[in-house]
């Protein structure tokens, strides 16, 4: 009897054993599978805008609108297949970013206009503004530092057009999209107050958050 019940518990133990191996290795295959679904996304994007700012021949004038139409391409393309742009966020703007940099254009107003189209994109399809908000400022970042561009001035663009996009969806919009982003760069605050629509204070705000509820 002892020994059955031992017996029982090798292989209770077994199976939790295999289920916790089974359950890993589908984690890492799935994170694999997202990593490399990220980089394909990355390298349509990036070779996308680098191509048609070519062809276009004006990429100082061109890049503004071409930014806007890739956007629009890939929110649409989210949501017709299902995917969050939660997921696509960070490499959607690191390959703008990056595409408008092999062209040498001007880095600066596109990741401005990228991250404004983002945040304007998720409220469109319903999704999570301030995550998919620093999901794209971490690509845009990222992209900053690979390409050699100024990178405490492109977070500075960043935020505040993330934070000025937030405010053509409201006051919670933008507190949320504040919280995630603070501490981004350095003076945020400053590009915060600066960007918020008027009479709405982050300061201002961030006190009254802190007042204990009356009961």
């Amino acid at each position: 009897m002892a020994e059955a019940e031992q017996q029982g518990g090798m292989d209770l133990k077994e199976r939790m054993g295999a289920a916790g191996t089974a359950v890993k290795e589908g984690v890492i295959g799935t994170l694999k599978g997202v990593y490399q679904i990220e980089m394909q996304l990355l390298d349509v994007v990036r070779n996308t805008v680098a191509d048609t700012l070519k062809a276009t021949g004006s990429v100082a004038g061109d890049a503004i609108t071409v930014t806007k139409a890739v956007l629009q391409g890939a929110i649409t393309g989210t949501e017709e297949v299902g995917a969050g742009l939660l997921l696509s966020a960070k490499s959607l703007a690191k390959g703008i970013v990056m595409g408008v940099s092999d062209v040498g254009g001007d880095v600066l107003s596109v990741a401005q206009e990228t991250i404004k189209g983002t945040v304007k994109g998720a409220a469109l399809v319903g999704g999570d503004v301030a995550s998919i908000a620093k999901r794209a400022v971490d690509g845009i970042l990222e992209a900053a530092k690979e390409t050699g561009a100024n990178v405490e001035e492109v977070a500075k663009v960043s935020v505040g057009g993330a934070i000025e996009a937030a405010g053509t969806i409201g006051t919670s919009a933008v507190k949320a999209v504040q919280d995630v982003l603070v501490g981004t760069v350095e003076g945020v605050k400053q590009v915060v107050n600066t960007a918020l629509p008027k009479g709405y204070s982050a300061d201002a705000e961030s006190a009254r958050s802190k007042k204990p509820k009356a009961d």
